[in-house]
């Protein structure tokens, strides 16, 4: 058996260092995404979540809008959405509070989701890019991170693992 097919226990499972490695590379591809997002949105100042929350659909378009409505709580929810697309994705990238970032991505994607979600009969005034059908990219996304949650790649890899190591 090569080292690469020699099973290691990680949260009650067995996982070669291949599956490790491709876990891993998920959680640092994700971390990037939300990181990037974040910060493409704090480097434009003009930057708004209005346009989105007022395009919302489906049964909470009214509690999306009511967002986008309020000034002072249109800022609050754009000041969340950048910092916690920035801390989930350092969070993921670094390994760090890691639990916690996933946990944090998983709720983002579903508000995302909830506030435009793919069904049929609904229209919105930007494309997306595809045509989807009750899973878009927010649920996929929001899926690969819950593997994530279930895989704790943190104890492989990331800030986490040198924090628990130290403290034992």
């Amino acid at each position: 058996m090569t080292n690469d097919q020699r099973p290691t226990t990680i949260n009650q499972k067995l996982m070669t260092n291949t599956q490790k490695l491709t876990l891993v590379v998920l959680r640092l591809a994700i971390g990037w995404h939300f990181l990037y997002e974040g910060l493409v949105k704090l480097a434009n100042p003009n930057w708004t979540s209005a346009g989105y929350l007022l395009d919302s659909g489906g049964f909470l378009k009214g509690f999306f809008i009511s967002l986008a409505s309020n000034p002072d709580m249109l800022k609050i929810v754009d000041l969340l959405n950048i910092w916690g697309l920035i801390l989930i994705g350092l969070g993921l990238i670094l390994g760090l509070f890691t639990r916690t970032a996933i946990i944090s991505g998983i709720v983002l994607m579903a508000f995302y989701y909830l506030s435009h979600p793919p069904f049929v009969g609904l229209k919105y005034a930007v494309p997306s890019d595809g045509s989807y059908l009750v899973i878009n990219k927010m649920v996929i996304e929001g899926l690969a991170l819950a593997v994530l949650l279930l895989f704790p790649t943190w104890k492989e890899w990331g800030v986490d693992r040198w924090v628990g190591r130290r403290r034992d």
